[in-house]
């Protein structure tokens, strides 16, 4: 197998590998669609070919993370957007055609957009799905005729070496490269002068990347998180609900950018819909320390966070309901699972509802009315997602216009990331910018303008030629009409 690229002197090393790769690139043009759909090949018999290497690193990398977690949502999650950029990358390459105003097409002028490559595109890929959080933003980079050089999380490093190894093995360092190592790396790796960057990760370590992006004018997409709330109405089927609330919560253990991080619930309901929890709960994961569906929380850093958050919940007067189905003893284990904690009576006060909770801690905060659930919401910073149950169709689309959030999937959570055509992207604090299928051909592509003139003379047919007359008084006069 190919080796990975050693970075010795981070800043100067990557900046000639950028240098390589533009070079490359500017060679290269016009980048056909022959071309691209090659890369994409490449990177999807990667995967495929590599599938099981690629879920055993994760899961050591986790400590412990289920086969088939890491199928459905690390390996089938990437292969589907690199199979949808590849049945429609001609469709999406051919010219948009624009209309003008008349008498301009009358006349002959034409006008379109060509959706050109950037150039150099950085991916920052982070620990949670290393391999889809590298591999989907990949498709739409390489579908829009780009050069791809990447930067994983030094989190999961058995996972990123791998990847930095596959890669390297699959594509010349000049059409798509990956840079390993710890912060620091990362850091250089944000300032470089990209033609385009894509973070995804934390909102504060968002701050920092754009910041840097910003030193050389580099557009960025930034894919962030926040806070997604979850509502459940009065009208709702409430097992249901619990249900699929609680496999979007626990699946990978609740380290979803998306998943929904607090509940808003109608006050005389608090407790039935918190028995309903524990009752999904004991029916998803009938057991936890050793059911190979449940993964672990990734190291005793994250696991103290939560802890800690549990604790101040907890002596700021919450109560802490522990939903353990068969009374585990967690404190046995080698890995670092934590059961599902559902806080009722959550307060603003309490740390578990000021920052992102990224694991199995599902804050509750009751409300009367509708409109005071949408009050809670918009006091915050816009969340990546928003989450609605219920079958009165009016208070959702009450929800929907008095909200805004980067999507929604109405009576579940999570699913609204799963379509390719559907752009995925945040709003403010959870993110900038929009990736998935044809969006993300569009975002990591160059929309260029083209007009193109008609022999005729339109600017003296217009009057618009100098010296200036009466022609160009009435044509003045008829233009600022209202």
């Amino acid at each position: 197998m190919a080796t990975a690229i050693k970075i010795n002197d981070p800043e100067t090393d990557m900046l000639k590998l950028l240098a390589r790769q533009r070079a490359a690139f500017e060679a290269e043009r016009p980048v056909s669609a022959d071309a691209r759909l090659n890369r994409l090949s490449r990177a999807l018999d990667l995967l495929l070919t590599h599938s099981q290497p690629l879920v055993d690193a994760m899961s050591e990398d986790f400590g412990h993370r289920s086969p088939e977690m890491s199928l459905m949502t690390d390996l089938m999650a990437s292969v589907k957007p690199i199979k949808h950029a590849m049945r429609n990358l001609e469709r999406w390459m051919k010219p948009e055609k624009r209309p003008l105003d008349f008498p301009l097409w009358l006349l002959g002028a034409r006008a379109r957009i060509d959706y050109v490559p950037k150039g150099v595109v950085g991916i920052i890929s982070p620990w949670n799905f290393p391999v889809n959080l590298t591999f989907a933003p990949l498709a739409g980079v390489l579908a829009a005729g780009n050069r791809a050089l990447i930067k994983p999380s030094e989190f999961t490093p058995v996972t990123s070496d791998l990847m930095a190894r596959l890669i390297a093995q699959y594509f010349d360092e000049t059409e798509v490269a990956v840079v390993t190592g710890d912060a620091s790396v990362g850091r250089a790796f944000s300032g470089l002068p990209f033609d385009h960057l894509i973070f995804t990760g934390s909102t504060p370590v968002g701050r920092h990347v754009m910041a840097a992006a910003a030193k050389n004018l580099v557009p960025v997409t930034l894919e962030l998180g926040g806070k997604s709330p979850t509502i459940i109405s009065r009208t709702a089927d409430v097992p249901a609900a619990a249900e699929r609330i609680t496999m979007g919560k626990l699946m990978n253990a609740g380290q979803i950018c998306l998943a929904p991080d607090y509940l808003l619930v109608p006050q005389e309901q608090q407790a039935f819909i918190i028995n309903a929890f524990k009752a999904a709960t004991a029916k998803l994961y009938p057991t936890m320390v050793a059911n190979p569906d449940y993964t672990s929380v990734l190291g005793d850093r994250h696991r103290a966070r939560l802890e800690a958050h549990i604790e101040d919940a907890r002596a700021k007067g919450a109560t802490i309901h522990t939903v353990n189905p068969a009374n585990e003893d967690f404190s046995t284990q080698n890995t670092n699972k934590m059961p599902l904690h559902i806080i009722e009576n959550a307060t603003d006060e309490m740390t578990v509802m000021q920052e992102e909770i990224f694991g199995p801690l599902l804050p509750v905060q009751t409300y009367d009315k509708i409109t005071d659930a949408v009050a809670t919401i918009n006091r915050r910073d816009r969340p990546l997602g928003l989450y609605w149950f219920g079958t009165n169709m009016d208070e959702a689309d009450f929800v929907l216009e008095r909200t805004i959030s980067g999507g929604v999937t109405l009576n579940d959570v999570i699913f609204h990331i799963s379509a390719e055509e559907l752009p995925f992207g945040g709003v403010g604090p959870s993110g900038i910018g929009r990736y998935h299928g044809h969006d993300g051909f569009k975002e990591f592509s160059h929309a260029r303008a083209v007009y193109t003139q008609p022999k005729l003379d339109i600017a003296g047919l217009a009057g618009f030629k100098p010296p200036y007359g009466e022609k160009t008084r009435k044509a003045l006069a008829r233009e600022m009409k209202k």
